[in-house]
């Protein structure tokens, strides 16, 4: 097991794969169906390496590791992924890190905009098992995987234009929790294969600044939003200053505060909807 993991993470290293030993002892537990802290006691089955040899030749293709095995873990969840649908990322982690942090009514109303595969959503409602939690997104394919996450949860699915002037307006001043990590990617960005091949690029791209989705975004939250609301958006690395101010400058809201991820990088934006 432990040749083939070598060998592997070489021809993962060769093919530019970031993180290549970690990749290849991943691909090795999900082909053996162990754990990844079991491979040191796993004996190759018969087969085994013909199997392995495939999955790592794909992922040295930078197919995502995500597609070979199917899931993504965010948080304290596993997601069902695939193509067709944005592969959450540990930087959103933060962002959920922040809003299970916040002091939010025992049955809060939580609004999850461009949801994907439901991975805040889903993260929410686990950590906020009271609340009505809601998850919108106007991707069938996207909705497909985040029917399937929240599957035997209390998340409600929306599909529908997560920017639209009469999205949820019968919760009009209601909510208490909104999140968004929107498509926000500047159009002329370099990407890694992984994401510019294989994600969607509607869930990508945010215009040539990266903030055509997160403006319109910050309209809606504010009509949504109870006074005292609670708000967390993601942007790109480049547009921290240009998303605080699309908070500040519409007047509704109130303590806006650039926020950065778990690598030290700006990531979001939290603001509080005025009284």
């Amino acid at each position: 097991m432990r040749q083939l993991i070598d060998a592997a993470a070489d021809q993962l290293a060769a093919a530019g794969v970031g993180s290549p030993r970690v990749d290849a002892e991943l691909l090795a537990a999900h082909v053996a169906g162990t754990d990844r802290g079991r491979l040191a006691f796993t004996v190759p089955e018969d087969g085994f390496a013909e199997r392995f040899g495939r999955v790592v030749a794909r992922r040295a293709e930078r197919v995502p590791l995500q597609h070979l095995t199917g899931t993504a873990a965010f948080g304290p969840v596993d997601l069902h992924v695939g193509p067709g649908v944005f592969i959450p990322r540990p930087e959103t982690e933060a962002l959920l890190e922040w809003a299970l942090a916040q002091p939010l009514p025992p049955q809060a109303v939580i609004v999850d905009l461009c949801t994907g595969s439901g991975a805040l959503a889903v993260a929410l409602a686990a950590g906020c098992p009271a609340a009505r939690v809601i998850g919108v997104d106007d991707s069938a394919e996207a909705l497909t995987y985040a029917r399937r996450n929240a599957a035997g949860t209390a998340v409600e699915l929306v599909r529908a234009d997560a920017t639209a002037a009469d999205l949820l307006a019968d919760l009009d001043g209601a909510v208490d929790l909104l999140v968004a990590n929107p498509p926000y990617i500047p159009t002329d960005a370099a990407l890694e294969p992984e994401v510019a091949q294989h994600d969607p690029a509607h869930a990508l791209y945010g215009g040539p600044d990266g903030m055509a989705v997160i403006d319109r975004i910050v309209d809606v939250a504010a009509r949504l939003l109870r006074p005292g609301g609670l708000c967390a958006v993601e942007h790109d690395d480049t547009t921290s200053q240009r998303t605080v101010d699309a908070f500040a400058g519409t007047g509704h809201f109130a303590g806006v505060t650039a926020r950065r991820d778990l690598t030290g990088r700006p990531r979001f934006a939290t603001a509080v909807r005025s009284e």
